[in-house]
């Protein structure tokens, strides 16, 4: 499954087309943090697993890391998500508490199902209330029911007469003599049975809404009203309601009664969560839109971004073990935080914003140098730790078989073996005895099981290695592999590409190369197949000893002027990748 990575984890994750190394020394760093007592630390992993590495999880009982296939910034990462928000049933009193409680400036309108109807800024709220002094009737217009108004006063209703019932009702207030209070508002052609008179105790103003069938009567300051009316206003069909505010107050309140259906602004920019922030940013920059809503591929909101979001930086971090190219790194990798590199292949062109732990050390294995971390901090792994270390030394060091194995890695098995109570020579045979990748993968996976690309003097190139028992597997399957391989070249843009198979009985590899006839005619290893095969006695590592020699290759290519690049096959800046 692919993880949907969300602040504030900080994953451990090796190279792309993970090998055992990569794997193995990310799940034991994440144990080694937990066992520190530091908390949010996951194992991750940037492509596939194998026969071999599922022979060693299941053997010690660990699941495969987090999958991650990107670790790019994206909306979701920064977006709002406890989003506040009203339904359009709400009312402008109800919408403006939301604004003042939570410092918001846009409120989504939303369904019960979540699907957004519009939008409705602080703006819209605003220009609502602002006095239309040239339109008098309008200022007293609003559209709303008596339950909302009772709502917005928070009132006492002591006659309830069709509450529910949503229109259009006109506010008017009972301030002056008696014998002119009705002439304005028939002036302004205010009907009796829309209007919702706002009056104190005046008994003469009371008396008069109701014989004229007013819609509500609204009694302020919390007066008592006498009995005698409440039964008038009932026998002829008028609301009342008492407001605990004053005359000024009540009379501003009743506007925040007003449904904000009028207000949504039914078009809204929208985003996809996962969006990358990257790509965004010129676009927000341009935009006038207070907010963008976040929407699931269904169609509802699962979040909010503003143009601040943007900037605030994404808590994930990652901690690179067993690389420390970004070339190799996930993608992504540039854009968010590097907190540590736990690594044993030479420096690449890897730049951080600010320092980080970096441990760097030549031996065979990422998974000897975490072994030795937990050794200096006075702490022993489980078995099964243990197990998986011990397996990613093998792994990498071909049971110390390779030339890139040294004292310290034979020393460090030696110590998780006895943690592990496991004999290294036994899991050994297990480890590369646990399946061909020849076999078990189509010819593009075993190409992409383990392969690097690498820039060095104006040539870009890659390398894959397998490691077998034997190469009878591999001249089964060599030319659709070389297929595969050519196919690759061509995908990649590579000047050439090459596949070592390794017989890890023997110490000894095959090399399949594809690509620029120049370079290959330059190998001056035994060409044992026409389909560009090689003998390679005693090779078995690509970083100590293939890679060197390659190197030298395109050194001697540019000393005699043969060289790819000098004859226009491809023009790339030196960024040489980690081995």
């Amino acid at each position: 499954m692919t993880a949907a990575p969300n602040a504030p984890h900080t994953y451990i994750i090796g190279h792309r087309n993970p090998d055992a190394d990569a794997v193995c020394s990310a799940i034991a760093y994440a144990a080694l943090k937990q066992a520190q007592g530091k908390t949010g630390y996951i194992a991750a992993r940037c492509g596939n697993t194998n026969a071999r590495i599922d022979t060693i999880l299941t053997r010690f009982h660990q699941p495969a890391p987090v999958y991650l296939t990107d670790v790019t910034p994206r909306v979701r990462d920064v977006m709002i998500k406890d989003v506040v928000s009203v339904t359009e049933n709400a009312t402008c009193a109800e919408a403006l508490e939301l604004v003042d409680q939570h410092d918001v400036r846009v409120l989504p309108v939303i369904s019960d199902e979540r699907y957004v109807k519009g939008q409705l800024t602080i703006f819209d709220l605003g220009g609502f209330f602002v006095p239309k002094v040239s339109a008098p009737r309008e200022m007293r217009k609003v559209i709303t029911s008596l339950d909302q108004v009772a709502r917005a006063l928070k009132a006492r209703v002591l006659n309830p007469v069709r509450n529910e019932e949503i229109g259009e009702l006109f506010v008017r207030i009972g301030a002056m003599d008696v014998r002119s209070f009705w002439k304005v508002s028939s002036d302004e052609n205010i009907p009796a049975d829309r209007s919702m008179v706002i009056v104190g105790d005046r008994w003469d103003i009371q008396q008069r809404s109701i014989q004229n069938g007013v819609r509500a009567l609204i009694i302020t300051g919390n007066l008592p009203v006498e009995d005698e009316v409440v039964a008038q206003a009932a026998a002829a069909g008028v609301a009342i309601l008492v407001s605990p505010h004053d005359t000024a107050t009540t009379a501003w309140a009743i506007r925040t009664a007003s449904s904000i259906k009028a207000l949504i602004q039914p078009k809204f920019s929208s985003l996809s969560p996962d969006s990358r922030l990257s790509d965004l940013r010129k676009k927000l920059a341009v935009s006038s839109a207070p907010a963008f809503m976040v929407l699931n591929d269904d169609g509802r909101l699962a979040g909010i971004l503003t143009k601040t979001d943007v900037l605030r930086p994404v808590k994930r971090k990652l901690i690179l073990v067993d690389h420390n190219e970004m070339t190799q790194a996930v993608p992504g990798a540039d854009q968010v935080e590097i907190s540590e590199i736990i690594d044993h292949h030479r420096l690449g062109s890897l730049n951080t914003a600010q320092p980080i732990l970096f441990i760097n050390e030549p031996v065979g294995s990422t998974c000897t140098i975490v072994a030795d971390l937990y050794r200096r901090s006075d702490l022993q792994p489980s078995a099964d730790i243990a197990g998986i270390m011990m397996s990613g030394i093998i792994s990498d060091t071909l049971h110390l078989n390779s030339p890139t194995s040294t004292e310290k890695d034979a020393e460090i098995l030696q110590w998780l073996s006895g943690i592990a109570g496991v004999d290294s020579k036994k899991l050994a045979d297990e480890i590369f005895a646990s399946g061909s990748i020849i076999l078990s993968s189509k010819p593009e996976a075993v190409i992409r099981s383990d392969h690097k690309i690498y820039e060095e003097d104006g040539v870009r190139f890659a390398v894959s290695q397998v490691e077998e028992l034997g190469f009878g597997n591999f001249w089964s399957h060599h030319r659709p592999l070389a297929k595969a391989l050519e196919a690759v070249c061509q995908d990649e843009k590579l000047t050439f590409a090459c596949l070592l198979v390794t017989d890890i009985n023997t110490q000894n590899s095959l090399l399949l190369v594809k690509g620029d006839a120049e370079v290959i005619s330059h190998i001056n290893y035994p060409h044992v197949e026409k389909d560009e095969i090689f003998d390679m006695p005693g090779i078995v590592s690509r970083k100590k000893q293939l890679i060197p020699f390659l190197g030298s290759v395109l050194k001697e290519m540019q000393v005699d002027g043969t060289m790819p690049s000098a004859r226009g096959r491809t023009e790339a800046p030196f960024n040489s990748a980690s081995a």
